[in-house]
This record gives structure tokens, sequence and C-alpha cells, in this order.
């Protein structure tokens, strides 16, 4: 069940957990789809984010204050709950405290992989859901 690749959806203030996070996915073989690495200068940025949501199997997106308050991860993931086949493979990941029902009312019905507490810890809930273990 591990992800074909995954859209890892964040604000890029955040960008220092998210470059942490990918590079722990990437050692345990997960395919990410994350916007730092994944776009170029020039590119037409929405459309390259636009072919990224329709060719990913599972959609990751980091809850925080700054995510909360991003238009663009507020797209990503309506794009996403409109998406059957993302169906049981949304992933909110909940890095900081924040009012994330401001970016969508059905957040509270999917299961978080918590990473306020320990970085080590998230990553190991993260990865078992994919059935893989957590390697540091």
């Amino acid at each position: 069940m591990i992800p074909r690749e995954a859209f890892l959806s964040h604000s890029s203030i955040d960008r220092p957990f998210v470059n942490r996070l990918i590079d722990v996915l990437q050692r345990h073989g997960v395919p990410t789809w994350y916007s730092n690495v994944n776009l170029h200068g020039a590119q037409q940025w929405h459309d390259e984010i636009g072919a990224a949501l329709r060719r990913c199997d599972w959609f990751i997106v980091v809850l925080s204050p700054n995510s909360v308050n991003s238009i663009w991860v507020k797209r990503e993931l309506v794009f996403a709950l409109q998406q059957n086949r993302f169906e049981n493979k949304i992933v909110p990941i909940l890095y900081r405290d924040c009012d994330y029902e401001n970016l969508s009312w059905v957040l509270p019905n999917f299961q978080f992989v918590e990473f306020r507490g320990s970085f080590d810890e998230g990553c190991r809930d993260l990865l078992r859901m994919w059935g893989i273990g957590y390697n540091p």
C-alpha cells in the first residue's frame, strides 16, 4: 500500500519541517511530490501543481497556522477531497496547533498523524500507515 507518489501540501513558511519530513519519506522509499524539489523557475507552477495532483495517488497536508491561512493549501485540499481516488488516502499531519476546520470542515473526520510532540513518533506513525518501519 506504499504510494506510487504522494502529493505534499504545505505552506512555504513551514519549509524547514517539510524538508525534514521529505528526507525521511525519501529515505524510506516513499515517492513524494514536493514543490520545493519539483517546481523549477520559469515553469507554469500552477499547471505543474495541477498535473501532480492529477497524477499522485496519496495526499498529505501539513497543518499549521500558516497552512490554514494559505489559499493554495486550501485549493489543493479541496481538489483532493473531490477526487474519489483519494478516498482513505488523505493524510492530515498536525505539525502545529491550528484551527484546521477553517481549512475544511471535514478534516476532523480524518485520522491525523501527530507531529506536535515528537518528530520521530510522527514519522513512525506516518510510515506505519503504509506498512513501513521507521529507521531514524
